[in-house]
């Protein structure tokens, strides 16, 4: 349904990115609860991260297929979608892992230093990734 000026395509892709955000922002504080938990009952912060990180994953990828990329791309390989998924979510990880040591461990800032950065500069790279590869 292509309108003038791609209009439906962008009403797409903006409904996409709302609900994109608002499921990432649950699986972000699933994340981020599980973490500050873990890490302020003395657990190593980057552990803790990745423990989170993991039950993050799972909301993420049944509220991702189900609602937030409904209607965009192809849902008929489980395996290909679902490894897909997996393997974004480790560069997600990787750069979360990456702002958790530098911002905790080596600069000493605070546990909740790394939050602008996991909830701002990551979920724009993962969105894309999502968007034209695992969900495309």
């Amino acid at each position: 349904m292509k309108t003038i000026g791609g209009w439906r395509e962008h009403e797409a892709l903006l409904g996409q990115l709302v609900r994109y955000a608002l499921t990432g922002g649950l699986a972000s504080v699933v994340n981020i609860g599980v973490y500050w938990v873990l890490a302020a009952h003395g657990m190593d912060p980057n552990l803790a991260w990745a423990v989170g990180f993991a039950a993050a994953v799972v909301v993420g990828y049944f509220v991702h297929s189900r609602w937030s990329f409904r209607g965009h791309g192809r849902r008929d390989n489980l395996a290909r979608t679902g490894g897909r998924f997996i393997v974004v979510s480790l560069v997600s990880f990787a750069l979360n892992q990456l702002w958790v040591w530098l911002l905790v461990q080596e600069l000493m800032l605070p546990l909740w230093a790394p939050y602008p950065l996991v909830l701002g500069v990551t979920p724009l790279v993962v969105f894309m990734l999502n968007r034209r590869w695992v969900f495309g």
